[in-house]
């Protein structure tokens, strides 16, 4: 891990899992559970992440944004700061802190292609004006670490020659944005349990490997875990779940 991850305003921001998971008075009042909290923040996180692949920005940029949008949503409600607006923001404000600029109209041309229903009512001058309302709420703190350079120099220093296990292993870190593992856990740990699943997937033996780095395995089992129940509860996620999710916030209180 690059040693000035642990001087960073990222490592001071890391919180407890019980600081993550928590749903905010407002959100409270209008019937949101801590299980629809986790549910919109996975359906804007995919909404990221497939807004993405359509305007063409690196993975890096991804992360980023939904790191935001994670961020953001300890200190706001999901009623004062609406998810799907949020999410298109903390794309635009990710794209220009990771400095892959992506125009403000291209991302409200793109979305309304690909969720007309759900984004028709948003414009230009929505993402532009909900941008300075994310800066504050993230204290204007942009600067975010991510696994994959730990990871990369994890595989090259392993030796892993397996181009599947490799994959295997991209993959999952991916998918750990879809959770709130990158507010809680330091990268590289993040990378090491998705090296560590990934190992046992392709019954790849590396324990000797792990051993030589001195960390702690049970913290990273740990992680390995989470990010397998997560694969565990996805199976249950529905479209009519994710809808009375958000029908719960256009509800008054």
């Amino acid at each position: 891990m690059a040693a000035n991850f642990w001087n960073s305003s990222h490592y001071k921001q890391l919180l407890d899992p019980e600081e993550v998971e928590v749903v905010h008075d407002l959100d409270k009042e209008r019937g949101i559970s801590i299980d629809d909290f986790k549910l919109i923040k996975f359906h804007m996180s995919n909404h990221i992440m497939k807004l993405a692949q359509h305007i063409k920005v690196r993975q890096r940029v991804v992360a980023t944004a939904i790191t935001y949008m994670r961020r953001v949503y300890i200190r706001k409600s999901m009623v004062e700061f609406e998810p799907r607006l949020v999410a298109l923001t903390c794309l635009y404000l990710a794209s220009k802190a990771e400095e892959s600029i992506v125009q403000a109209r291209n991302l409200v041309f793109y979305i309304k292609r690909l969720y007309p229903d759900e984004y028709n009512k948003y414009e230009l001058k929505d993402i532009l004006g909900m941008e300075m309302k994310v800066l504050e709420a993230l204290d204007y703190y942009l600067v975010v670490f991510h696994p994959y350079r730990s990871l990369s120099e994890f595989l090259q220093d392993a030796a892993i020659n397996d181009v599947n296990m490799n994959q295997i292993t991209w993959g999952i870190v991916n998918d750990t944005y879809k959770m709130d593992l990158i507010l809680v856990h330091p990268p590289y740990r993040i990378a090491l349990a998705c090296i560590y699943i990934a190992s046992v997937h392709r019954e790849k033996d590396i324990t000797a490997w792990f051993e030589d780095l001195h960390e702690d395995m049970n913290l990273v089992k740990n992680i390995a875990m989470e990010i397998l129940d997560f694969y565990e509860n996805y199976r249950t996620i529905t479209e009519e779940k994710v809808n009375t999710a958000f029908s719960k916030l256009a509800l008054k209180p």
